[in-house]
């Protein structure tokens, strides 16, 4: 990959791109270009702290079409590069929260890159 300057890497943890990529083509130039800004160190107009994870460094950017309301979790904690944690489609139709399976998801993927960043594998 090459390294453009000023802007940071973007790693996808788990299966956070595949995930992406399956979602309708508006959603995905949209979560797209949130990312593009979060790795110029920018911020995205929808982007706003996820709330649970009691840091600002821990993004959502909400998107909604006809096919139902999507969201793209991504960190920029680490000052070498932007991690997109989780993309994934809201199925319930209760309230706005983030439903309890997929925050212990971003909670498992956030812990496995700050093991890596401490230089401890797994």
């Amino acid at each position: 990959m090459k390294k453009v300057p000023g802007v940071k890497p973007l790693h996808w943890v788990g299966s956070s791109k595949k995930d992406l990529m399956s979602m309708p083509k508006n959603v995905i130039d949209e979560f797209g270009f949130a990312l593009f800004l979060a790795q110029t160190g920018q911020k995205h107009p929808q982007a706003k702290p996820l709330a649970g994870f009691g840091a600002a460094d821990i993004l959502e950017v909400v998107e909604s079409d006809a096919d139902g309301t999507f969201r793209a979790i991504y960190t920029v904690r680490f000052p070498s590069a932007v991690y997109v944690l989780h993309c994934f489609q809201k199925k319930s139709h209760k309230g706005i929260a983030t439903p309890k399976q997929d925050s212990d998801l971003i909670r498992q993927r956030l812990r496995q890159i700050e093991l890596q960043h401490k230089g401890i594998k797994r």
